[in-house]
């Protein structure tokens, strides 16, 4: 098989022998772009400046069970309430939707609550 160019070409392109410094505006932008990789590849090491890390979302573990289930009770229950006063406004398979979403949550609200009833305090 024939090849029309050789592997690897016998004339390379010429490079390109333009400064970066050429003009104070290359210059700016070169600056500012070393920044930049500066910020995010090399972070500083004040501890200051580092965001501290730990979940975002967390549950005192100091709260019982009893009042974990009562306070998922309660978002349940307010969950059901917005979803049935939103369920009035849009036109009728979006509505039917949200009636469906408001049982739903209202389903979960009622087994969070049998599992409170049902559930020996200590002495």
């Amino acid at each position: 098989m024939f090849k029309a160019t050789p592997n690897p070409p016998d004339e390379l392109p010429p490079t390109d022998t333009t400064s970066p410094y050429e003009s104070a505006d290359s210059k700016r932008l070169h600056e500012a772009a070393e920044r930049a990789l500066d910020h995010y590849l090399n972070p500083p090491n004040n501890p200051d400046q580092k965001r501290k890390r730990g979940p975002m979302y967390a549950v005192d573990p100091a709260y019982t069970g009893e009042e974990l289930l009562a306070n998922v009770s309660e978002t349940l229950g307010s969950a059901k309430t917005i979803a049935l006063d939103f369920a009035g406004m849009p036109p009728p398979p979006h509505r039917r939707t949200l009636l469906g979403i408001a049982q739903l949550v209202m389903l979960s609200e009622l087994a969070v609550n049998r599992v409170l009833d049902k559930l020996e305090l200590p002495r």
